[in-house]
């Protein structure tokens, strides 16, 4: 097998650093959609003039509008339980923190949970648990999802799930692909293998390879859809960058495919965790932002989550550097949206409900979407990359987004929000070709008169 993580090329990179690379013929082939190499990647976060940083977070708007054009999918966690076995140091559910009250949510409660999520207009959840289970282990986990798919207000369900969960081996990915889920969720945390087995002393997280490989069997199992990722401020910021990368090179080459998504969170602080509120490689705001633009420009197919991590003010940043999804409304607790006070993962930087995270993205100009086409059409893992590398899935994206957000404006929005997106909608009409907006524009009126889960 070859090598996941090229170790000694990036260590060279972020020690030596590189400034050979041409940044315009770098922002160039990254403009032509075509995935940067690390050294040019490297070229890039080695960047401190702020000129220069602009430049290339421009570009990295103009690249995340070629692919997906405006767009920003909406969803929320639904966190299941915070049972876990692992000593993460960084993470309030780890095994050592006595004070935490541990709950594993009964169908019950989950059905009420996604009722909750439901009546704000969600549509799309990430089901998240700590990495350990009540005694029937996955089981709990497969009728949890069924549980989140069968709750309904009214005649509005949840439409995909997507899961973080702990690893699983080749067989257990079969299973939940039967469970019909979105995309399997897992991030490495840290990639710096001395740093990963400090931080991780207890439970089955301790082992980095297995985690390392676990994409890979889930690939082998028939999941498709994946998603990566590490908790920036655990690291040199700019070592996991690369490995991020190196890792996305690995999986194109020995799958022909990578993850669909890439999430970026930042360390924020965890009840009983001391590491947590002194991260001891704080990424300032300014790298940060550097952070998702290189990743958008490096690997422009692939979706960039944030999450409520980051305050207002970042996220709103953000979408204009390449940020594709965005959680909104948050909890990240079990229980949590029905107030209950168990202890969260940890601490949010956005308290602000769906609604006004929408008013917030339509003021900004973007397109809050609810779409889940892509995976109810069989749009994913190759076929998505189909039609994303060239940037032509935004021709999906933009009239899917009018379409569910105008359905979203129907029923859950308030007056002020309503108001503001059917302004935006308008507009958003007016500036797309004839044809596509005279399809979009039909749809729209489906829904308007009373029908509801239209997509192409």
């Amino acid at each position: 097998m070859s090598e996941i993580i090229q170790t000694e090329k990036i260590t060279q990179l972020v020690n030596h650093g590189t400034s050979s690379g041409d940044i315009d013929a770098i922002l160039n082939k990254a403009l032509s959609l075509s995935r940067l190499e690390l050294e040019e990647a490297a070229a890039l976060l080695n960047v401190t003039d702020e000129e220069t940083r602009n430049r290339i977070h421009h570009t990295a708007k103009m690249v995340k509008s070629s692919i997906y054009g405006n767009r920003l999918v909406i969803f929320a966690p639904l966190y299941i339980s915070n049972l876990c076995k692992n000593d993460c140091a960084y993470c309030g559910f780890r095994v050592s923190n006595r004070g935490l009250k541990r709950k594993a949510l009964s169908m019950e409660e989950i059905t009420s949970e996604t009722e909750h999520l439901l009546r704000t207009g969600q549509k799309r959840v990430l089901m998240v648990s700590g990495e350990a289970y009540p005694r029937d282990g996955l089981n709990y986990v497969l009728r949890s999802i069924d549980t989140i798919y069968n709750a309904r207000v009214g005649e509005h369900g949840i439409r995909r799930i997507n899961v973080n969960i702990a690893p699983v081996e080749t067989d257990d990915f079969r299973r939940l692909r039967e469970h019909n889920i979105g995309t399997y969720q897992l991030f490495q945390e840290t990639y710096h293998k001395p740093t990963y087995h400090k931080l991780h002393t207890l439970g089955p997280k301790t082992d980095y390879d297995y985690r390392l490989n676990t994409i890979g069997r889930a690939f082998h199992g028939g999941i498709d859809d994946v998603g990566i990722g590490v908790l920036f401020g655990l690291y040199n910021w700019k070592y996991e960058v690369l490995s991020i990368l190196s890792h996305v090179e690995y999986l194109e080459r020995e799958f022909g495919m990578g993850p669909h998504t890439i999430s970026v969170p930042r360390l924020e602080p965890a009840t009983g965790s001391s590491i947590s509120t002194k991260p001891p490689f704080e990424v300032t705001d300014e790298d940060f932002k550097l952070i998702i633009s290189v990743l958008r420009l490096a690997v422009p197919y692939i979706g960039l989550i944030l999450s409520t991590r980051e305050t207002p003010e970042m996220r709103k940043a953000a979408f204009e550097l390449g940020i594709s999804q965005i959680s909104a409304g948050s909890k990240t607790n079990p229980g949590g949206y029905g107030e209950n006070d168990s202890c969260e993962q940890f601490s949010l930087g956005d308290h602000r409900s769906l609604d006004d995270v929408i008013y917030d993205v339509v003021s900004s100009g973007f397109i809050p979407s609810f779409c889940t086409s892509c995976y109810r059409l069989g749009r994913t893992g190759l076929d998505f990359m189909e039609f994303a590398k060239p940037g032509e899935i935004k021709k999906k994206c933009q009239p899917n987004a009018l379409i569910t957000f105008t359905e979203y404006l129907l029923d859950f929005a308030s007056d002020k929000v309503k108001n503001a997106g059917m302004e935006l909608i308008a507009r958003e009409l007016a500036e797309t070709d004839p044809e596509t907006a005279g399809k979009t524009k039909a749809l729209i009126q489906i829904v308007r008169d009373g029908k509801r889960d239209v997509f192409v």
